[in-house]
């Protein structure tokens, strides 16, 4: 049993933290925040051991009615590894206290690359992080373009990538966030930061990405254009990205013609936080000139992610291969949507915890 602490307990921490609390090899022995506020509280409920990321706010946690088990330092002293879920920038200043206890560490895609030994996206580059003792998940748009690049390259070949990102102005709970009305181009430079991002998982690829904020908050969307290696059908280009546990084709005729459509559909099918782990490619927009292929896709900031941290915590300790370690991730979570997306893979997971 891998025993998991996670220092930050906000959009992406929680989300680990459950994932995690739902794997039958690991276990979450403490979670750190750096106040008391409604997350703290809800980690406290849900049986997650608090403790103090910032030592001299402890007192605040008693005075909100929240029992401290300890401080940072302890929780890494006392974890196999710790998955770092703070701020950007946060991450890199943590490395020296996870490294001065020898606790290996998973960071989050806001970091710079050189703050890990590897960058990791489970269905691109699993074996990478075998035996690491600190990877970076890659960003949520990286982790979203590597999921659709992998079965690609290995199916046809891919000459190059261009990308348009669509990016959110934040998430919901960012406030202060924007644009509140406009659409900026972000970064202006050509290319966004996406491109060498994605070239941290596919150090040969070809890519090209230009990255926009619109005044949203549910999801990101991207425009793709793939020149492949081999002529294709779009038939067949689709029927590839169907058979990935990770990628949602949407049907035609389930009137799903934009992101706040797929957060209803997973709210509607009881998801956690309406999360949808899974990029969600519009099959409709699938096409195919030559051996340039187009698709538009969604990505869920908020969720994409979190299978591969989970994922990460196997590699790192070498407990299965990629696709035992992403099949057990899915079913335990209930990734996956099937044709019929109201019970989305209920039935998948069920049967696995009967296997188990």
């Amino acid at each position: 049993m891998i025993r998991v602490g996670v220092n930050g307990y906000g959009t992406i921490g929680k989300r680990v933290a459950d994932a995690v609390e739902a794997q039958p090899d690991m276990e979450i022995i403490g979670v750190a925040k750096t106040q008391p506020n409604f997350e703290a509280h809800t980690a406290v409920k849900r049986g997650y051991p608090m403790y103090a990321a910032i030592p001299e706010r402890a007192p605040l946690f008693a005075e909100a009615g929240i029992e401290v088990a300890g401080e940072v330092d302890e929780l890494v002293a006392e974890a196999d590894i710790i998955v770092d879920c703070t701020p950007s920038g946060i991450g890199e200043q943590n490395r020296e206290l996870y490294e001065t206890h020898h606790t290996p560490a998973i960071f989050q895609g806001g970091e710079s690359a050189d703050v890990a030994d590897v960058s990791f996206n489970a269905r691109s580059n699993f074996d990478a992080a075998r035996d690491a003792d600190y990877v970076r998940v890659v960003s949520c748009n990286t982790t979203g373009l590597s999921r659709v690049i992998a079965p690609l390259e290995e199916e046809y070949g891919v000459e190059k990538v261009r990308a348009t990102l669509v990016r959110r102005g934040g998430d919901p709970g960012q406030n202060s966030r924007g644009p509140i009305n406009d659409i900026l181009p972000n970064p202006i430079k050509v290319p966004s930061h996406h491109g060498p991002d994605v070239k941290t998982i596919f150090p040969d690829l070809e890519i090209d990405t230009l990255g926009l904020k619109v005044p949203a908050t549910l999801m990101h969307v991207h425009a793709l254009n793939v020149t492949l290696g081999d002529d294709v059908t779009g038939a067949h280009v689709r029927q590839l990205l169907e058979e990935e546990d990770r990628i949602y084709v949407i049907p035609e005729g389930l009137g799903i013609d934009g992101a706040g459509k797929l957060k209803d559909l997973a709210l509607d099918a009881g998801r956690p936080r309406g999360d949808l782990w899974e990029n969600c490619v519009w099959g409709e927009s699938i096409g195919v000139n030559g051996r340039d292929l187009y698709l538009f896709q969604a990505i869920h900031q908020e969720s994409d992610v979190i299978p591969e941290n989970v994922d990460a915590i196997r590699a790192m300790f070498d407990l299965e291969d990629k696709e035992t370690s992403m099949q057990r991730t899915d079913r335990q979570l209930g990734v996956g949507i099937s044709g019929d997306p109201s019970g989305f893979s209920e039935q998948a997971r069920a049967e696995f915890a009967d296997d188990d």
